[in-house]
């Protein structure tokens, strides 16, 4: 079965990477359902490492700006909301519940290179499914990579095994302030089939 192509232009095709945000907030609700669409992505033996920190209030967004790059500044705190997408260099302690078949957990504990690579690998995953979550229920989404992650981690993490990986703005984009979309690369520019 294919999805409609009013569903492909709003996931994909039409979609587009918001920096301007209107003054719409998002409810919490929302914010709800994303996250139970989002976290039935798949995942390495559905270990599920990423977490996800909401920032909406404007005592948290004040505690995120510090470590965000210039150029992120003024579209992250107009933003409704700001997702961390964070790591939990944990997640391997709950394999016995996400994947109870099998002791998987044995296969990371204790082996730092697999933990921090399966995690990173994964939680991006996690996140990108966020953002078609999002697109799916009406949302735009501008994801970011321009902040100290070491100040994120500090002020939202700290004594946790929890680490930042990305961030990601969502709201009602502003589409009258949109740029030209940037090109793409071509089928065989970057793939091929053997």
């Amino acid at each position: 079965m294919f999805l409609s192509d009013d569903a492909l232009d709003q996931l994909f095709r039409e979609a587009r990477t918001h920096s301007v945000w209107l003054p719409k907030p998002v409810d919490d609700l929302l914010l709800k359902q994303i996250f139970a669409l989002a976290v039935m992505g798949p995942t390495s033996a559905n270990s599920s490492p990423a977490r996800f920190v909401f920032v909406k209030t404007a005592e948290a967004k004040e505690k995120l700006k510090p470590a965000l790059s210039a150029g992120n500044l003024e579209k992250t705190m107009a933003a409704p909301v700001t997702v961390i997408v964070a790591m939990d260099m944990a997640f391997y302690e709950h394999l016995p519940k996400l994947f109870p078949h099998t002791d998987a957990r044995s296969w990371f504990a204790g082996n730092d290179e697999v933990i921090r690579s399966t995690a990173f690998r994964n939680s991006s995953l996690q996140g990108a499914y966020l953002i078609m979550a999002a697109r799916s229920l009406g949302l735009d989404a501008g994801p970011m990579s321009g902040f100290d992650a070491a100040k994120v981690d500090e002020a939202f993490f700290a004594g946790t095994t929890l680490r930042s990986n990305f961030l990601i703005n969502l709201g009602y984009g502003d589409r009258t302030r949109l740029p030209a979309r940037n090109p793409r690369l071509s089928f065989d520019e970057a793939a091929r089939i053997v």
